[in-house]
């Protein structure tokens, strides 16, 4: 019996860590935003069009700056929509075909990593959800820290984002990632043990 289990929670909970001690127990994890960047490489259909959609976004190597797409349709409900219904679908069909080589690769269990499960919808698609958590203060050092952001630019993102509280709701599994990293990997070894019980 196979298992997709979808791996989600806010900016700088640490979902990126927790997702690199499920690869270490040797489960895999797809992740969303990997291939959210591969659908949009030159040369696949996501690709042109964007470019059709926000010609603005392509630099000099006709890539797709994706920081420049994001500040572009962050803010615009309707871009944001027609972004996503150009990219979902072909990010989904990866997924798949991920999935179906994990499974006819003999595992178990596999997660999907990615940041809008509850927000789609896709999380009522998959065997189950686990929300990482942390503080709002240590999710705003975190991600001033790796970003280089503001205050008021990191605050901007979290709002723009479900509350952590509603994805928490959606959830089946919660890791509390406000510890240290030994107490988060305790956390998760437990998770796997459970996940992979018959």
């Amino acid at each position: 019996m196979f298992k997709l289990v979808g791996l989600t929670g806010g900016i700088g909970t640490g979902k990126s860590t927790v997702a690199r001690m499920i690869r270490d127990l040797r489960v895999p994890v797809i992740d969303a935003d990997l291939l959210a960047r591969q659908v949009v490489q030159p040369g696949q259909p996501a690709h042109a069009e964007i470019v059709a959609a926000w010609p603005e976004v392509v630099d000099q190597s006709g890539a797709i700056d994706r920081k420049k797409l994001a500040e572009r349709v962050f803010a615009d409900p309707t871009g944001r929509a027609r972004l996503e219904a150009i990219t979902h679908p072909r990010i989904m069909e990866r997924v798949r075909e991920q999935t179906d080589a994990f499974r006819q690769q003999g595992f178990r269990l596999a997660f999907l990593e990615a940041a809008l499960l509850v927000e789609t919808g896709r999380c009522r698609q998959l065997d189950g959800l686990v929300v990482v958590i942390a503080s709002e203060e240590q999710q705003v050092s975190r991600v001033m820290a790796r970003e280089g952001w503001s205050l008021a630019q990191v605050r901007a993102r979290m709002r723009a984002q479900l509350p952590l509280e509603e994805k928490r709701r959606a959830a089946t599994e919660v890791i509390d990632n406000s510890g240290d990293q030994a107490t988060t990997q305790r956390q998760v070894e437990s998770l796997v043990r459970r996940l992979l019980e018959p």
